[in-house]
């Protein structure tokens, strides 16, 4: 058999990789739990969760039987004038979650989540002859890779080569307790000047900005001011959905709640592709109306997939389950611990943790930022000591399934401080 490695390189084009890049990808052949395992027999714990998707584990039994019972039975149908049983229990069990919205629509990965939200958004207000389209969004923000996911997101090196086709904008500082009043003063500002249709942010974790952590205090305070506004609020809780931050949803820390949130990478536990966006009855009542033009012109050849349905309820009965609840306590205390052993430690410029993500932003003498060089040494200092972690530049994140055990967290705590200590 030949190479797979050698096909690889030769066919594929690898998301977020240096095309000049003369290195060979690690063919992984098994997935165990917390491990992935390479042709060669090599072990690595997924310290980042396979890019967040996975919460209970690669090759998860039960969700592995839930797939396959469903591909003998209905692998998929279209969902327009259709439905079937997996698709309808989904949505009644995620809004028993989050019980301050009626509907869900279904989509197939993150990107496209936040794109059918801002769609909603905009055709609310145009559903009712009202073209306000203006957004406001926090500086840092990623909301995918999609034009209106990048239009609302930060303007780096992600989107730079489309810069000139983004719509505007406006950004906000991400609140901190120092600038917390700034910040609230900005976006009443702003409101003063413009006619805006939508906040949209990431609760209380900016992932892709490299895991920047902020109170839920000031969130709540300028949703509170969003909708007084009449501002259509979206939370976009596709990292920090099913567990993240120690809540089921990191919207569930706040008292005032979004109109609309974006949900995916967890959803089927790390198995299928697939995303849902939800809304409360006030966005979906502007479309209750017998001109067809007000329709809601939206979806996918795969929206509602039998199949990711079925993982994602199998993901659900997992993660409602009280050993799940009680992994991700345990996860969180420990990240706690390692944290505070952090404080005073030279090589690190701020280390914070919420539930089971852990972030650690190390010193360097280059701006802290996703180019950062010391990008370059992380994954193989981790990978020669058994260990899968992606860094954002050069801050180190952890956000593992859960399934992980405390002797694999210390592993994995183990080698960030080697790290620091090199």
């Amino acid at each position: 058999m030949d190479n797979i490695s050698d096909i690889d390189k030769q066919y594929v084009w690898h998301p977020f990789t240096p095309q000049m890049s003369k290195e060979k990808n690690i063919n992984l052949v098994k997935g165990d739990g917390v491990y992935l395992i390479d042709e060669n027999g090599n072990k690595y714990i997924d310290a980042f969760s396979s890019w967040w998707v996975n919460l209970h584990g690669h090759a998860n039994p039960y969700i592995a039987k839930k797939i396959a019972e469903q591909a003998t039975t209905l692998e998929h149908a279209v969902f327009a004038g259709f439905t079937h049983e997996p698709g309808a229990i989904l949505a009644k069990r995620l809004l028993e979650h989050i019980p301050f919205h009626s509907k869900v629509f279904y989509s197939d990965n993150g990107s496209t989540a936040v794109e059918v939200a801002l769609k909603m958004a905009f055709q609310f207000w145009h559903n009712q002859n009202n073209e306000k389209i203006n957004v406001i969004a926090f500086e840092n923000a990623y909301h995918g890779d999609t034009f209106g996911g990048m239009s609302v997101g930060a303007r780096n090196q992600f989107n730079q080569a489309f810069s000139k086709l983004l719509f505007e904008v406006h950004h906000i500082p991400v609140p901190t307790k120092e600038n917390k009043n700034v910040v609230i003063e900005a976006f009443k500002k702003l409101i003063t000047h413009h006619q805006f249709s939508t906040f949209i942010f990431e609760p209380l974790v900016q992932g892709a900005a490299g895991m920047i952590i902020y109170d839920a205090e000031t969130l709540d305070e300028l949703i509170k001011i969003a909708q007084q506004n009449n501002i259509i609020c979206i939370a976009d809780e596709v990292m920090t959905g099913f567990g993240r931050t120690g809540k089921f949803f990191a919207t569930d820390y706040l008292q005032n709640k979004p109109d609309i949130i974006c949900l995916s990478k967890g959803i089927t536990g790390g198995f299928m592709p697939f995303s849902a966006t939800t809304c409360n009855t006030k966005i979906y009542e502007a479309y209750l109306t017998n001109d067809k033009y007000k329709t809601f012109f939206h979806g996918h050849s795969y929206t509602g997939n039998p199949l990711a349905c079925a993982a994602a309820l199998a993901s659900l009965d997992l993660l409602e389950n009280s050993e799940t609840q009680n992994n991700i306590e345990r996860i969180t205390k420990k990240h706690n611990e390692f944290i505070l052993g952090l404080q005073n430690n030279k090589a690190v410029n701020k280390a914070n943790s919420l539930g089971t993500i852990l972030s650690i932003e190390v010193k360097t003498t280059e701006n802290t930022s996703y180019l950062n060089s010391l990008a370059d040494v992380i994954p193989s200092f981790f990978l020669e000591r058994g260990i899968i972690i992606r860094p954002l530049g050069n801050v180190i994140y952890c956000i593992p399934p859960y399934c992980i055990n405390d002797e694999e967290l210390e592993q994995i705590y183990k080698a960030i401080l080697e790290f620091l200590e090199a």
